[in-house]
């Protein structure tokens, strides 16, 4: 993972102890934006504290357009990424990382 976006997203995250953080690269198949980072939250607050974090990405020029959350699932779309903060059972719940795994190709 060369994309310093990226890099940034994932350190904020790992340094505010967000758990199983992994970023699935999806440019070579057909979904909305290029890259998906997942990591699961402690708890609702740990999620909102993350989101806060991440939002100093702005200074950097990072554009949030849209984030929608609750208290299990936080998705913030920054336009070619989507950042999924979800608890832990709603991680296991819904499987995000099977479902984009099975994405097909571009064509």
């Amino acid at each position: 993972m060369s994309n310093k976006r990226l890099e940034d997203i994932k350190d904020i995250l790992d340094s505010k102890k967000a758990e199983n953080i992994e970023v699935i690269d999806l440019t070579k198949k057909d979904y909305l934006v290029d890259y998906v980072v997942i990591a699961t939250t402690l708890n609702s607050k740990h999620g909102a504290s993350l989101l806060n974090h991440l939002k100093d990405l702005k200074e950097q020029g990072e554009e949030f357009l849209r984030i929608d959350e609750d208290d299990n699932w936080t998705v913030i779309d920054l336009g070619d990424i989507f950042i999924h903060l979800m608890s832990e059972q709603y991680r296991e719940k819904y499987s995000i990382e099977e479902f984009l795994e099975q994405l097909e190709e571009r064509k």
